[in-house]
């Protein structure tokens, strides 16, 4: 009895046909609740309303003029909202699988999408640049505080190293120091750098007589060693600047910005070389410098991670171990800090990621650009991905005959002069990783009036960028504009301790 009520119930549950139901009624298994005729009409009841049903999911797509009019508005709205979430799902999977970094990479050729070039993109916003004003130069009509010159508390004669900015920057300095000492300042000597070889001299490089009149209510200079001056190897090695007075920072900048002027021969190549920049089109055309560095050296110095073949990679872990032993070491830690370096933005820019954060901003292919450069480490390969997307890319050799560059070519620092005004001079100027030639540039430009924009990316937030394999091109696009809206030379508050060779704003400078 317990089997066959346990059966009876499957069957009453399970049995959904009329056949079945049917037969379960002939053997006396019917609901005491529900009359026989009643299940008979449950099953008319079931066919209408699945053609109701069915009838009813017609009439979204129809004019049955039985539907309310209320129901095909919603209906409508409906399937409209429908399309518009698979419209944006479409276009964030497209976003997606347009990775910055796989710009339609044809081998060593990247093709990147066109960006709308911004109304600013070859001078800052003229409303941010009118606040301030230069201050440092030498104020004419005021008496000289300099004390007899046979009170004088001594004499300072230094030796300038490393490459031209550096010895820019240290020239600055000694004149500080002078006056600060107040001391009669010997007329600096250039020392040859291990790296750059290079014999050249003061009055090689700079107008003296501009030099001694432009300061002479400063300090008094003097162009030779006195006769009873006794030469000593070493004196100081170095000075530190710590909480100097305003008035012997605005010395500073009045030097660098006033007092130290290259030889006219100089400035006329460098003008000239500009001139051709903006007029390589056949009419007038705004110009970018790009300072790039990636020469073997910077590389190799840097102890970074780039992109290459394990014989590139092989060659360059022999050059660091030769040239840096200490910082090598065993090598074995080096690949953490390559990736910590990279993350923290401390890496410089290899000239593909230069290019796409370009066109990122908006630079068309057009653009004309002189590239201030040492050899780039990988030669043509390197530099490809950035050529191919910027075809008008010259250097100083490029613009000018051999003839014209001859007459600079036995002193290095010379050339380095070139490169250093025709990057002054331009509308838009690019640094690629620091230095003390970026930053010199970037602070003259600010000092003339930070209308010209000088770039400055933000190399920690590209890094990321790069290594996103998820960031489409649309979001990167807008990263880079919004990221360098502020990085562009614009006015900055000074802080303690801050570069006054990149930031003069104060005192070097006065509001407008």
């Amino acid at each position: 009895m317990a089997e066959l009520r346990h059966s009876s119930s499957l069957g009453s549950r399970a049995s959904n046909s009329p056949m079945k139901r049917d037969a379960g009624a002939g053997a006396g298994d019917s609901s005491p609740l529900i009359p026989d005729n009643h299940l008979a009409d449950d099953d008319e009841h079931d066919r209408h309303s699945s053609k109701d049903r069915d009838r009813h999911m017609c009439s979204f797509f129809t004019d049955d003029p039985r539907v309310s009019p209320h129901n095909s508005r919603i209906s409508l709205v409906f399937t409209l909202l429908l399309l518009l979430v698979g419209l944006v799902s479409l276009f964030t999977i497209f976003n997606n699988l347009n990775a910055p970094y796989l710009c339609k990479k044809d081998g060593i050729v990247l093709h990147c999408p066109h960006v709308k070039e911004s109304p600013s993109l070859w001078e800052n916003p003229f409303s941010s640049t009118t606040s301030w004003k230069p201050c440092a130069e030498r104020q004419d009509g005021v008496l000289p505080e300099l004390p007899p010159e046979n009170e004088t508390n001594g004499y300072i004669f230094i030796h300038a190293e490393g490459g031209l900015n550096q010895q820019r920057i240290a020239i600055c300095n000694a004149v500080a120091v002078a006056k600060i000492l107040n001391a009669t300042l010997i007329l600096p000597v250039l020392k040859q750098d291990q790296i750059w070889k290079d014999q050249t001299k003061f009055e090689d490089i700079f107008d003296v007589d501009h030099f001694i009149d432009y300061l002479k209510y400063d300090v008094r200079i003097v162009r030779d060693i006195p006769e009873w001056f006794t030469d000593k190897s070493e004196l100081f090695t170095s000075i530190r600047y710590d909480n100097v007075p305003p008035e012997i920072n605005k010395l500073r900048c009045r030097v660098n910005y006033h007092a130290l002027k290259f030889l006219p021969d100089i400035e006329q190549m460098a003008n000239s070389l500009a001139s051709r920049m903006r007029n390589r089109t056949g009419s007038s055309n705004p110009y970018m410098a790009l300072h790039l560095r990636f020469e073997k050296g910077m590389v190799g110095l840097s102890f970074c991670d780039f992109v290459g073949t394990r014989e590139e990679k092989a060659k360059m872990a022999e050059y660091r171990k030769k040239e840096w032993p200490r910082r090598y070491k065993n090598g074995s830690h080096l690949w953490q800090l390559a990736l910590q370096k990279r993350k923290e933005g401390r890496c410089p820019l290899e000239p593909g990621e230069v290019a796409v954060i370009l066109r990122a901003m908006g630079y068309p292919k057009e653009t004309q650009i002189y590239v201030a450069s040492g050899q780039v480490y990988g030669g043509q390969n390197r530099m490809a991905p950035l050529r191919n997307m910027f075809p008008n890319l010259v250097t100083k050799e490029e613009l000018a005959t051999k003839e014209e560059l001859d007459g600079f070519r036995k002193h290095v620092t010379s050339l380095a002069a070139l490169d250093f005004l025709v990057c002054l001079k331009s509308d838009v100027f690019v640094m690629t990783h620091g230095g003390n030639f970026a930053k010199l540039i970037i602070g003259a430009r600010r000092y003339m009036g930070h209308r010209l924009k000088s770039i400055k990316p933000d190399k920690g937030l590209m890094s990321k960028s790069f290594g996103d394999p998820y960031m489409g091109w649309a979001p990167f696009v807008e990263d880079v504009v919004v990221t360098h809206q502020t990085r562009t030379g614009l006015p900055e508050e000074t802080f303690p301790n801050y570069d006054l060779w990149e930031n003069p704003l104060t005192p070097c400078m006065c509001r407008a």
